[in-house]
């Protein structure tokens, strides 16, 4: 073997050393998610109501990952994540109940009419940010409920639609603890993917439009292109939670998905992390377990429950469970390694 070829090899190895470790990393979050989905089917085990529990848990993850990218990621505040979530809520209903086709063409069809509308949005609102657009997505989900109930032949008016079929492969209807797990699989997937595309190019390319949008122009890219594309992505990631939420209830009404969802799903990242899309996660469980599955004592007083612990999560962890964890991490790795040296 030749210098060079020493050389190459000598710094070659620690590369491709440092690059498993790296991929180890990777896939040890996806992996741990999902012993912790396994562990959570099997406390909720029979019981309807730990389920439906892991279901809105599934749905608000949804939801918030659907805000993750165009919110945290690009910081562009948009408050139609009602709507686009009952888009997809009533795209799979109207396709079981009135055209007997599949289920799942209705969870496509839901997707790519939220990012279709989220476009057009965009397009109507590039000129506004913060507060304004805020303002202006507010109003647009607030009138969205009235034309669900305007359009009744379709959507069945006020009363929604109800009595839909339970879902089937193929003929054969899964164990709702089997869909469960689907569902918990889907959230995974998406966090994942989401996870990767905010440490590649585009999502770096994305966070600094955020901090610095004249250096992406500088380079090259239009940033209200960029911003387009974040919420089309986010409204067809938001359907799939009222996809999901449908799939499970088989039923649907106007007042089903409020603003009172959207608002809380803006929580959700500030409690489990902004620094990574498991946040979002993380976040939807702390929060169905402050509002929703609280001792009796507390009965009632779920928001009230919420946003103190929301106060006191900002208050000892601002970086969220997830930022404290790995700072607490760190803190033990130097107070042990002193203590060894």
């Amino acid at each position: 073997m030749t210098i060079r070829e020493t050389l190459v090899t000598s710094h070659s190895a620690p590369a491709v050393g440092a690059g498993r470790r790296a991929g180890l990393r990777r896939l040890s979050v996806p992996a741990a998610a999902i012993i912790i989905g396994a562990l959570a089917l099997m406390w909720a085990g029979r019981s309807g109501f730990r389920q439906d529990l892991l279901v809105m848990v599934a749905v608000y993850a949804l939801i918030s990952l659907g805000m993750y990218i165009p919110f945290v990621m690009a910081g562009s505040l948009s408050m139609a994540y009602a709507a686009y979530a009952a888009i997809g809520a009533y795209s799979v209903a109207i396709v079981t109940t009135e055209t007997g086709l599949p289920a799942i063409v209705g969870w496509v069809i839901g997707p790519l009419i939220s990012a279709a509308v989220a476009v057009v949005l965009s397009l109507l609102t590039r000129r506004l940010s913060g507060f304004y657009l805020a303002a202006v997505t507010l109003l647009f989900s607030m009138a969205f409920e009235p034309w669900l109930i305007a359009l009744e032949p379709l959507t069945g008016g006020s009363s929604g639609i109800g009595g839909m079929p339970t879902p089937t492969i193929f003929g054969w209807e899964p164990p709702r603890l089997l869909l469960i797990a689907v569902a918990l699989l889907l959230v995974i997937v998406i966090a994942t993917l989401i996870d990767r595309i905010r440490t590649g190019a585009w999502g770096v390319t994305v966070r600094t439009m955020r901090d610095v949008p004249s250096a992406v122009e500088a380079m090259g890219t239009r940033t209200t292109t960029l911003t387009t594309v974040t919420l089309a992505v986010g409204a067809a990631v938001a359907s799939l939670a009222g996809a999901l939420f449908v799939s499970f209830m088989l039923s649907i009404t106007p007042e089903t998905f409020t603003l009172s969802i959207v608002f809380m799903a803006l929580f959700i990242p500030l409690i489990g992390g902004q620094g990574t899309a498991w946040g979002c996660v993380i976040g939807a469980i702390v929060m169905i377990q402050l509002t929703s599955n609280m001792p009796s004592v507390f009965e009632g007083s779920g928001q009230l429950v919420l946003a103190i612990g929301v106060l006191l999560i900002l208050l000892i962890a601002p970086a969220g469970l997830i930022g404290y964890a790995k700072a607490l991490i760190v803190w033990v790795r130097r107070r042990f390694g002193k203590a060894r040296a």
